[in-house]
C-alpha cells in the first residue's frame, strides 16, 4: 500500500503533479482548461476560512472500526449503535483485515447486518414481547393502503422483485412458527417407548 497521507486537515491534501498524473492516468487533465468546465465561474478560489489546522478530535469510548486505507479514526464519529455480539464480530473482522475497495470488506458487513436482524429477533422472543411481523414490516398496510393498485399503477424500479418480498419478510417467521408447533408437539407427545 502506498504511503497513507493525512486528509482531515484544513488544507487540502497533498496532489501529485500534473506531469505525474497525466502520465499514470490516461485522459487526466482534459477539462484543465477553464473553458471547458461549466462549473468554473462558481468554484472557489479562494481560503476556506476554517479557523483550525485539524479539527478536534472526538473521543473515543471504546475502540471503534476503522478502514485499513486510514491512519486515524474521522475527527468526528457516530457512537449511537456501538457493535456488540456476533455480528460485532463479523464487522470487526471485516474493517480488520479488508480494504474498503474489496467485495469481501462489503459481503461481511451485509452478513453482520443479517446477523445483527437475526440477534434482534431472537432478543425479541426472549423479552417475552416478541417483534410482530404483520404490524412491524409493513404488511397490514398493503391491505389497507391499497398496496397491489400503488404497484400497478407505478413506475418504481423495485416492482420486478417485489413478488419475493413477501417469502423473505414472511419466511422466516412462518418457518420459526411451524418449528415451534413441532417442537410443542413433540413435547406433548412424550418420550417415545
Amino acid at each position: 500500500m502506498s504511503e497513507r497521507i493525512p486528509v482531515y486537515t484544513s488544507a487540502a491534501p497533498p496532489v501529485p503533479s500534473a506531469e505525474e498524473l497525466r502520465a499514470r492516468i490516461p485522459g487526466w487533465g482534459v477539462d484543465l482548461d477553464p473553458a471547458d468546465r461549466p462549473s468554473y465561474p462558481k468554484e472557489r478560489e479562494e481560503p476556506t476560512g476554517a479557523h483550525w489546522d485539524l479539527p478536534e478530535q472526538q473521543e473515543e469510548t471504546y475502540p471503534r472500526e476503522q478502514s485499513i486505507e486510514h491512519m486515524r479514526l474521522t475527527p468526528v464519529f457516530g457512537t449511537v449503535a456501538p457493535l456488540h455480539g456476533l455480528s460485532g464480530a463479523i464487522r470487526r473482522y471485516a474493517y480488520e483485515r479488508f480494504s474498503e475497495a474489496r467485495a469481501a470488506h462489503w459481503l461481511l458487513l451485509i452478513a453482520g447486518d443479517r446477523v445483527d436482524a437475526f440477534e434482534s429477533h431472537v432478543r425479541s422472543l426472549a423479552s417475552g414481547r416478541p417483534d410482530n411481523p404483520v404490524t412491524e414490516t409493513g404488511v397490514g398496510t398493503e391491505l389497507t393502503h391499497d398496496g397491489l393498485s400503488a404497484r400497478r399503477e407505478s413506475k418504481r424500479a423495485d416492482v420486478n422483485h417485489q413478488w419475493i418480498d413477501p417469502i423473505l419478510v414472511a419466511g422466516p417467521w412462518v418457518l420459526a412458527g411451524a418449528a415451534a408447533v413441532a417442537g410443542a408437539r413433540r413435547l406433548l407427545r412424550g418420550p417415545k417407548d
